[in-house]
This record gives C-alpha cells, structure tokens and sequence, in this order.
C-alpha cells in the first residue's frame, strides 16, 4: 500500500501530528487544520492527508483501522497527536497502541461514541445510527451531500472542486468511527497529558445540536474523564474553523509543558 502523504509547516524540532476529519485533508482552512498554521512559527506541523482525501492514495472508503497505521508512521520517533471528528478514532488506536512515541493526545469533537454506551444521550444516538436513521441518504450525490453536510448545519458550502469531492466520496463510503471499539484504558494509563475540546454548541441549528452535539458533548466528556484528558469548551460546534485562537492557545501551552525530554 502506497504511503500516506502529509504537508509539512515549521522546522521547529518538536513535532506534531494532525489527523482531520471528514471531506477536508490536512491543511484545509475550511474543515481541516489550516487555521493552525501560525503553530508552525515554534513546532513542526505535520498535516496527514488521510486515505483518499488531499495527496494520499485512494482508498475504497475512510477506515480509521487503516489512518491508526497510517499515523503511528508519521509519528516518527515521537510526536504530539492532534485529532478531530472522524481521524479521532485512528489517533486514539494509534495512541492506544504506540503510546511510546506519543508526547500529547488533544481530541477535537472525536466522533466516537461506543466508548461513552450507557450514557442515556449516547445510546440514543447509537440506537439512531445502528438503525440507519442517523446518517443521510445512501442515493445521494456527492454534491448534494456536501451542500447537505456542510449548508444544513450552518457551516460554508465549499467550492464542489475535484479535491472536496474526492473527500466526500470517500466519507460516503466510510467506515462508521461512532461505533468504534476504543480500548481507554492505554489512554487513561499513558503518562502524557491529554486535552479534549468541544464546541458549547449553543448556536447551532437545533436540529444539529439535538442529534449531533450532544452525543458528541455527552461522548467527549465520558472519554475526558475517563482517561485523564483536560477539557475545553469553546464557542460554536466547530473548534478549530470557528475558534482557531482559542484552539491554538491551548495547543501551545500543551506542547510547551510536555517537552519531549520529560518523557
């Protein structure tokens, strides 16, 4: 299998790693990570390009078993972990399995939520997506789904280029991440700090939020907890767009106090 690729900012000594979420890759300034970039002035920024969205090689549909290998490879010998949505699924593997090369975990709206079952708002939502009714319909188009995705939640519709589309495709035929069998307890015993951001959610349609933000508000706070993470919340639903002052702040203050020479 062909290699993932990565952008790469900064050529500061410390490095970090940032897995993004559905239709965007890396170094995306409307759903990825490019907001980040002035992190780049102090750190090494390692934008992954998960399969099948931005320069990487193709893939069938977005597996986050598949981004956990993917990761710890760019890992190196060691490196801070950055994640939202979808890519927080492979981070948590990855770090689940290799906590060795990893100096800090940050969880942005992960959107696993099997981790947190038994939370009444949780079940719901898993019962909602297990049963089919979570998600939007399998007939459409990729344009109609990132309009869907994007318009309907009150976020910017993105120019349908090649590029977004290629991404959309590949989120259609993803692997579910909310029903993703996380171990917690490597996390929870891992010696790094750990930090967990969410939006408030306040803002968002009402729909959205009903069915979406708070399964993941509810999930987020269950795995802050349970693994020893800080947690944050910001204004608006979506951290690193919306908030990219307030999210690089606290990336800063993590990287500066987990110095890889205190491992």
């Amino acid at each position: 299998m062909a290699d993932v690729r990565a952008t790469v900012w900064g050529d500061g000594a410390v490095s970090a790693v940032f897995v993004h979420g559905i239709f965007s890759w890396g170094s995306d300034e409307l759903y990825g990570f490019g907001n980040q970039r002035p992190l780049a002035e102090e750190f090494r920024l390692v934008m992954m390009d998960r399969r099948g969205h931005g320069a990487s090689p193709d893939i069938e549909g977005g597996d986050y078993e598949v981004d956990a290998d993917d990761i710890i490879a760019l890992l190196g010998d060691g490196a801070h972990l950055v994640a939202h949505s979808y890519g927080g699924a492979g981070a948590m593997l990855a770090a689940a399995r290799r906590p060795d090369l990893v100096w800090s975990l940050t969880l942005i709206q992960p959107g696993t939520l099997r981790p947190a079952a038994g939370h009444p708002v949780v079940d719901q939502a898993l019962e909602r997506a297990r049963a089919g009714t979570a998600g939007l319909p399998a007939e459409m188009t990729p344009e109609e789904y990132l309009r869907a995705s994007t318009e309907g939640i009150g976020m910017p519709v993105p120019p349908a280029t090649p590029e977004r589309l290629r991404a959309v495709r590949t989120a259609m035929r993803e692997r579910p991440c909310w029903d993703a069998d996380i171990p917690l307890d490597p996390l929870a015993e891992a010696p790094w700090p750990k930090l967990m951001i969410s939006g408030t959610w306040e803002d968002a349609p009402e729909l959205y939020r009903r069915y979406a933000g708070e399964p993941l508000i509810a999930a987020a706070e269950f795995i802050a907890d349970r693994i020893g993470a800080r947690y944050l919340r910001v204004p608006g639903y979506y951290p690193q767009v919306q908030q990219p002052g307030l999210v690089n702040d606290a990336l800063r203050a993590l990287w500066r106090e987990a110095r890889p020479e205190q491992k």
